[in-house]
């Protein structure tokens, strides 16, 4: 059945509503900007909070990508697309380049962002010192002071536990010299894929109602120590076993018959891309 409701599902107040909140995060990089967020036909904590920025910035001249931890064809990315398509009828695509308007949960795409495409990326949680004070109110005054000092402490307690000071994931970044801000849960390899980007990367919270957003060309920097400073993951001496490339996040495959490790690529479409040139290439 052809749909029938509003140009992207929301009605225009809503999005209204939401593209004022994403101005002002735009304004104020880093900020966490509290926004009405709707119900949606997912489930909160699937995804909404996205949704509603791409839904809200969606227009017919866009074409969309959605990502699932490195890939386009996974349950979760499959119903977003489809609902975007289904509700604006705009173009959709696999290959980054093309993308308007990304849409990903957990992962940077392998291909740098440009001038005019946006990244909207999926946040479980917004707030990087909620896991070092419980109160909502407090983490405002420190936002408020710049008072980081906790957020540096857990640091420190990592390399007392580890000898890193480098979380797994969702390594908390400061954001203009200014806000602490939660990057959401992006392995540490792309943290540094903010860092003056040229694209415009929105982060939204829908279970908890924030949108934030890091502009183009903005410091984006990982926090660290000056004697245990920042480091993301490294693959040294593996290589992706279909691609051979050696400078992408890579995924651990263990086969389960002989219990042996092979690496590939994390970013599905960017291997794809590899692939189909080389092919090209070989055929002429």
């Amino acid at each position: 059945m052809k749909y029938q409701g509003n140009y992207g599902f929301l009605d225009e107040l809503s999005k209204k509503e939401i593209r004022r909140s994403i101005l002002k995060a735009v304004a104020i990089p880093g900020y966490q900007v509290p926004f009405a967020s709707r119900e949606m036909p997912i489930a909160r904590g699937w995804g909404t909070g996205g949704l509603q920025l791409t839904l809200s910035l969606v227009g017919p001249q866009d074409c969309v990508k959605v990502i699932d931890q490195g890939s386009d064809e996974s349950v979760n990315a499959v119903s977003i697309r489809q609902l975007i398509q289904d509700t604006t009828q705009v173009e959709t695509t696999w290959h980054t380049r093309e993308a308007t308007l990304i849409q990903s949960r957990h992962r940077i795409p392998e291909v740098p962002l440009k001038e005019g495409q946006i990244l909207v990326l999926q946040v479980p949680i917004p707030e990087p010192l909620r896991s070092v004070e419980p109160s909502e109110e407090e983490t405002r005054k420190l936002h408020a002071y710049g008072e980081y000092s906790l957020a540096w402490l857990k640091i420190f307690e990592q390399i007392i536990k580890f000898d890193q000071g480098s979380l797994s994931a969702d390594h908390p970044v400061l954001v203009n010299h200014r806000y602490l801000m939660a990057p959401s849960p992006i392995p540490r390899f792309d943290n540094p894929k903010m860092n003056y980007n040229e694209g415009l990367i929105l982060l939204g919270a829908g279970r908890e109602k924030k949108i934030y957003a890091v502009p183009p060309y903005t410091e984006v920097k990982s926090i660290d120590f000056d004697d245990y400073p920042f480091t993301f993951e490294t693959f040294a001496g593996k290589a992706c076993r279909l691609s051979g490339l050696t400078d992408v996040f890579l995924d651990e495959i263990i086969d389960p018959k002989t219990q042996t490790a092979s690496y590939q690529t994390n970013d599905q479409s960017y291997l794809l891309e590899i692939l189909d040139e080389r092919e090209k290439e070989k055929h002429g």
